[in-house]
């Protein structure tokens, strides 16, 4: 079944809130998902790995209690992110657990995989695989991925170079499955807008990071609030891969964010006992300035929600952009 199909009516936005290395935990995926859109966290946040096999029951009994709560609103999916590198020695371990647990949507990044799709699809969960251009959107599907989160020029972490319009258009033109859009998305007419442009998903992370639930350090979630878009710095020094960074952070680790070294890809690395030496270099995108103050996740989901009701009725609820499956939950 198209996973589009298997989300109508459990959503209350087209959103799926990115996950966030160190940053989304249980208690941030919980609150996203019964407030009425996708939560996900990588699955290297649990250390070790029996942390991730208590976080999955975790989840999975959180979400089935409030949905007996409250049967007039159920909580949406969850979804794990797995890297699929071949630098991470946990990924079978990781998988493994995601089979048991029937975790229902997967995340992958950083490489296409034929056995994680199919191990995924063995218990009926559905794969969206990340990519930054159309040579890695092929692969991913021509290995069994079911659909694609389109990383685009201004997404958090690592990141893409291309313009949102471009990338979408181009894959739109090929693929007609289920796609997620990233890149700069922080308000609710920003989903919309995603959607207008043929989006089934809008993809946001960086004000998820300034949520109370979220486990990101104080000082995080402040530069957070306290950036805008001038302050993202786009590098692959900190891991190999081209991403976006937070330039105050770099300035307090004694970086010059002007004249930055080159990564090296070759040394990039998920392993287990990797070396953190860049943790206290943090991640966000240019969404940044739209983030104006640290909330629980449950409200700052009833603000997008709001934005996006207003962006609809300006547009015209009638339109035919506009996907009619949204929107279908209230918030009481």
């Amino acid at each position: 079944m198209d996973l589009r199909d298997t989300l109508r009516g459990r959503l209350r936005l087209p959103l799926i809130g990115s996950p966030l290395f160190i940053v989304s935990v249980p208690d941030l995926v919980v609150a996203q998902c019964t407030s009425g859109v996708i939560g996900s966290m990588p699955s290297l946040n649990a250390r070790p790995i029996e942390q991730l096999d208590e976080w999955l029951h975790e989840i999975r009994e959180r979400l089935a209690a409030h949905d007996r709560a409250h049967p007039e609103r159920p909580s949406a999916p969850f979804a794990i992110n797995l890297i699929v590198h071949r630098s991470n020695d946990r990924l079978d371990q990781d998988l493994a657990l995601c089979v048991k647990h029937k975790v229902p949507l997967i995340i992958t990044s950083l490489g296409a995989r034929p056995e994680v799709n199919e191990a995924i699809h063995s218990h009926g969960g559905h794969v969206l695989h990340d990519v930054i251009n159309q040579v890695f959107a092929h692969k991913a599907i021509e290995k069994g991925a079911d659909g694609l989160v389109l990383v685009a020029a201004g997404a958090g972490g690592h990141a893409g170079a291309q313009s949102p319009f471009a990338l979408l258009q181009e894959t739109r033109a090929w693929f007609h499955g289920p796609l997620a859009l990233s890149g700069a998305i922080a308000h609710g007419r920003s989903i919309l807008a995603a959607e207008a442009m043929g989006a089934d998903f809008a993809y946001m992370g960086s004000a998820f990071i300034a949520t109370e639930e979220a486990r990101a350090v104080d000082d995080y979630k402040r530069m957070v609030v306290e950036a805008t878009a001038a302050d993202i710095v786009y590098t692959n020094m900190i891991s190999g891969v081209h991403g976006n960074y937070l330039k105050p952070s770099m300035l307090r680790a004694g970086l010059d964010p002007d004249n930055l070294e080159t990564g090296d890809k070759s040394q990039m690395t998920f392993a287990s006992d990797r070396k953190k030496r860049w943790k206290d270099i943090w991640g966000a995108g240019q969404s940044v300035g739209g983030v104006h103050e640290v909330l629980p996740a449950a409200r700052l989901v009833d603000r997008l929600a709001g934005e996006y009701a207003a962006a609809r009725q300006a547009m015209g609820a009638g339109s035919p952009l506009v996907n009619p499956n949204w929107g279908m939950q209230s918030s009481a």
